[in-house]
């Protein structure tokens, strides 16, 4: 690939070859190198090929930045495992410019991939992301006007719209929410050979490449790479076209679901046992889910997250207001939204299930055989009406949080 300072793509070609590592860098060890502290693997090779990639990569972001792909800011934890396979710790990952360098040159890569198919009108699955359904759109718009902030109606919805939003919430109590808040509204990327561009990273075509070892999206482009270039044995198949690209882009889409699903659901059981032994402290915390049965924190100090059964939120009835992430209290107004700092008492952590139960830790311990409140001031019809002898309340069962 070849490209001019400001990051104009001049030229691409694709060849078959033998990638050799000459040190097997981390990132850690390239940035270190870059700040001026170079070990012994990484020092031989500042001058001559770490300095240009960070040179390369300048040049990269400065096209980025005109293109506006959609800036989110949310940190990513990582959990850390000891010998025996329990938690040690979990922390923040860093986000390093060696991590931003080796994105940029693998986007990049991918945008190549996608022209180069299409030029040769060969068979590709894009990676596709389309732009924020119309009803998602309209929820996040009311949430964002109830916080002061407008997203107005009328216009094209471009990425750098949001981001504009971004910035002006930036280094506000409302930043950790609202970047949450336009995450969820985002459409599922997904796999497709029909091409709708790619909304969050603001390109007209894209397609997963860098990858072969561990997804089959890019060994598909690898292979309709080397039938399309001629390059050799290891092409598509005579009959695998565009038409057989459909299927396959639906079935693996969901096997992609499937395992992320899969990866949220270990990093809760992790977390739940590193908890579990913590029964009864106390935490910091942020509302990051509001539902008609209660509400979703996640602690400050781990990600991880858990329920406050609606029942343990006071002494009245709660309505779910959905269009503002948050649940009113009918008689004092007390509002718990999305986003709220709170402070939580841990109740219990079931590590096999990966659950975490909370209550607030301004109010006196629940007891387990406390009645659920949140039901409506009004006086059920007993046994003599001709009612229930034990009717549930509107909203007071236990739900589990579906993962």
């Amino acid at each position: 690939m070849r490209f001019n300072a400001a990051g104009r793509k001049l030229g691409h070609e694709f060849i078959r070859g033998v990638m050799r590592s000459q040190a097997s860098l981390t990132y850690q060890q390239v940035q270190a190198a870059m700040d001026g502290q170079p070990d012994r693997k990484a020092g031989p090779l500042l001058e001559a090929v770490i300095r240009p990639l960070y040179g390369a990569y300048g040049a990269l972001a400065k096209a980025r930045d005109a293109r506006h792909p959609l800036a989110l800011d949310l940190p990513e934890r990582r959990i850390e495992l000891d010998d025996t396979g329990h938690v040690r710790t979990v922390r923040v990952a860093e986000r390093l410019n060696a991590h931003r360098l080796i994105e940029e040159f693998m986007i990049a890569a991918n945008v190549c991939a996608a022209e180069t198919l299409e030029q040769k009108a060969a068979p590709c699955m894009y990676r596709i992301h389309a732009e924020p359904a119309l009803a998602k759109l309209e929820a996040l718009r009311d949430f964002l006007q109830s916080l002061g902030y407008k997203l107005a109606r009328g216009q094209v919805l471009k990425p750098r719209v949001l981001n504009q939003i971004l910035e002006k919430a930036k280094d506000t109590p409302h930043a950790p929410v609202i970047n949450e808040v336009i995450l969820r509204a985002q459409s599922q990327a997904e796999y497709s050979p029909q091409n709708v561009g790619h909304f969050g990273l603001a390109l007209p075509r894209y397609a997963h490449f860098t990858s072969p070892i561990r997804r089959y999206a890019d060994v598909l482009t690898h292979r309709a790479l080397i039938s399309a270039c001629k390059l050799g044995v290891g092409g598509l198949p005579g009959s695998q076209g565009h038409a057989e690209f459909v299927s396959i882009g639906e079935e693996i889409s969901k096997h992609e679901r499937r395992a992320m699903a899969a990866e949220r659901a270990s990093s809760d059981r992790y977390l739940a046992a590193w908890l579990a032994d913590r029964v009864g402290a106390e935490f910091d915390g942020t509302v990051s889910g509001v539902t008609r049965f209660g509400l979703f924190v996640r602690l400050s100090e781990s990600g991880a997250d858990g329920l406050i059964p609606i029942r343990h939120l006071g002494t009245e009835y709660f309505n779910h207001v959905e269009a503002r992430h948050a649940l009113v209290g009918d008689r004092t107004g007390t509002t718990f939204r999305l986003g709220d700092a709170v402070r939580v008492r841990l109740v219990e952590a079931a590590p096999i299930t990966g659950g975490l139960r909370f209550e607030l830790a301004d109010q006196p311990p629940v007891k387990p055989d406390r009645p659920a409140r949140n039901t409506p001031r009004r006086k059920l019809p007993g046994p003599a009406a001709g009612g229930p002898k034990n009717r549930k309340p509107k909203h007071g069962g236990k739900k589990k949080r579906k993962t």
